[in-house]
C-alpha cells in the first residue's frame, strides 16, 4: 500500500481522539439500552403532555361553567319576578299583556334550561342541607319528620353545582 492509499482507507484513518488506534465501536446492547431509554422518555414525555392538554381542558370547562353560573344565577333573580308576576290575577283587559308575559317567561326557562339549569327536587324529599334551606320547621300532619312539606322559593343546579338552594319548610315530629 502507499501512503497515498494509507491516507484515503478508513481503517488506517486516526481515532478521533487524536490517537492512532481507530475509534471503538458502542457493542450492539449499549445501542439497544439507549434505543430503549429513549423511546422511554418519549412515552413517558407523551403520557405527561397528554395529562397536561386534558388537566388545561377540564381548567377551562370549570371557567366555563363558573362564568356561566354566575350568569345565570343573576338570571334566576329575573325568573322569579315572572313567577310573582304571572301569579297575579289580571282582568280581561289585560289578557293580552299577560300572554306576552308567558311567551317571555316560557322563552327564559327555556333558555336556562338549555343551558343546563335544572330544578332542585325539593318537595316531599327528604330535607338536604347540601340542596335546600330551611325557612321553618313545623308540625305538620301526615308527614314525616325531615321531610320537605312546602316549597318557598325553587332552588336550581348547573350540572352538580348548586345555583341557588331551594327555600322550604320541613316537618318535625310533634313534641
Amino acid at each position: 500500500m502507499n501512503t497515498h492509499d494509507a491516507l484515503h482507507d478508513p481503517s488506517t484513518a486516526p481515532a478521533p481522539d487524536g490517537h492512532g488506534s481507530p475509534a471503538p465501536q458502542p457493542p450492539a446492547d449499549a445501542l439497544q439500552q439507549e434505543r430503549d431509554d429513549l423511546y422511554d422518555r418519549l412515552l413517558r414525555k407523551t403520557a405527561e403532555f397528554d395529562n397536561f392538554r386534558k388537566r388545561i381542558e377540564r381548567e377551562r370547562k370549570e371557567f366555563t361553567e363558573w362564568a356561566a353560573a354566575d350568569v345565570l344565577g343573576d338570571l334566576l333573580a329575573v325568573m322569579d319576578d315572572f313567577d310573582r308576576a304571572l301569579r297575579i290575577e289580571t282582568p280581561e283587559a289585560a289578557r293580552p299583556y299577560k300572554t306576552g308575559v308567558e311567551m317571555i317567561h316560557k322563552a327564559l326557562h327555556d333558555l336556562v334550561r338549555k343551558r343546563g339549569v335544572t330544578e332542585v327536587d325539593a318537595l316531599g324529599k327528604d330535607f338536604n342541607p347540601h340542596h335546600h334551606q330551611a325557612v321553618s320547621y313545623d308540625e305538620v300532619a301526615g308527614a314525616r319528620d325531615g321531610e320537605v312539606v312546602q316549597v318557598l322559593q325553587q332552588g336550581y343546579l348547573l350540572g352538580d353545582r348548586l345555583l341557588r338552594p331551594a327555600m322550604v319548610r320541613v316537618a318535625k315530629v310533634s313534641s
